[in-house]
């Protein structure tokens, strides 16, 4: 009963089937191989750009920080969520490969920037011209680090003051196919066509053992990237096991075969959850990650029982009456099975 994260998740066996197609012989480096030919022209298929520059990464932290830096200039700043990961769980990563450009930290509810905050805020930065933090790029996460997932008109009302201001635009996606498949959407309608100029495309939360993809849509930018990559230290020789696991993804729709199963084992969760007393959710539940809390007792149960989860947003109390209300952040994978969800949900409703 693993609910602690989907990146402790195996990676899919149609991934692990790849890599052991591709150690076979040789194969050009640095990104030159075969596969990656067939990875960009598929990302570009689906993304509906075919001029689209395609890039393959080992994390999610180096996606975002490149991504970040063909867009911002040291002396500017990119507005983003207090809870957004780029803010809270990169160790200044962005900051790093930017040179130096700040964070502008907005609010809003479940983890969404306020469309409002976001315009007076950007609206008001660098009035005093030099003197000034200047305004740089828009950062938005999709799946949110609270579990809930932006819209394609929120995305779109954001990138729509973002342009009007001259802010280019980033989509931090490490879960973007749990997003994608909860609204129903094409990766075109939820990128591109609702104003956003670079994508952090990720892989790793959702079966793949550790690559991530970057979209750029102006490729204009393409070759910024390329020399940023190899100067940060991302660029891999033996490419083509990074392109091995994004062509398996990519191929028969397992993308969105194993973002469906995430989703739909957090609703079972969700569900059974609801009928747990004195269980309460902290934000809706709108993909693969619960936010909740429930008595102590209940969690109790469940962590003698072996269940391995995160307490939220910190350790909970070491004493306390049985009663009392605990929060927790429970993450379903692809891999999450309803014989682990049945039996959790048994061993917490007592």
């Amino acid at each position: 009963m693993y609910f602690a994260s989907d990146n402790a998740a195996p990676a899919a066996p149609e991934v692990m089937e790849a890599l052991g197609k591709a150690n076979e012989g040789y194969a050009s480096s640095y990104g030159n191989d075969e596969i990656m030919d067939r990875v960009t022209a598929r990302i570009r298929e689906i993304f509906e750009a075919p001029e689209a520059a395609v890039y393959l990464v080992s994390t999610g932290t180096t996606a975002n920080a490149l991504s970040l830096s063909v867009l911002t200039q040291p002396w500017q700043t990119v507005f983003c969520h207090r809870h957004s990961h780029i803010e809270e769980d990169e160790c200044g990563a962005p900051e790093f490969f930017t040179g130096g450009a700040k964070l502008t930290l907005l609010e809003g509810a479940d983890a969404k920037i306020d469309a409002d905050q976001f315009r007076n805020r950007a609206e008001s930065t660098g009035v005093l011209g030099v003197h000034n933090i200047q305004r740089g790029a828009l950062s938005i996460t999709n799946v949110t680090e609270m579990g809930t997932v932006y819209t394609v008109d929120e995305i779109s009302r954001l990138c729509s003051t973002a342009k009007e201001l001259g802010i280019g635009t980033h989509l931090d996606g490490a879960r973007f196919t749990n997003a994608l498949v909860a609204l129903g959407c094409t990766p075109a309608e939820m990128t591109w066509k609702a104003g956003i100029d670079v994508v952090s495309f990720g892989g790793t939360k959702n079966g793949l053992m550790g690559v991530e993809a970057v979209i750029i849509f102006d490729p204009a930018k393409a070759w910024e990237f390329e020399l940023r990559r190899k100067r940060g230290g991302h660029l891999f020789s033996k490419h083509r096991y990074l392109s091995a696991q994004m062509e398996a993804y990519l191929t028969d729709d397992l993308w969105l075969k194993l973002a469906r199963q995430a989703n739909a084992a957090a609703a079972r969760l969700e569900a059974g959850l609801t009928r747990t007393n004195s269980f309460e959710m902290l934000h809706p539940r709108q993909a693969n990650m619960l936010f909740c809390g429930m008595t102590r007792a209940a969690h109790e149960r469940a962590q003698a029982g072996g269940a391995i989860y995160h307490p939220w947003p910190g350790n909970h109390p070491a004493t306390g009456p049985s009663d009392e209300i605990l929060t927790c952040r429970l993450v379903c994978s692809w891999s999450t099975t309803d014989a682990e969800i049945d039996e959790f949900l048994s061993l917490v409703q007592g």
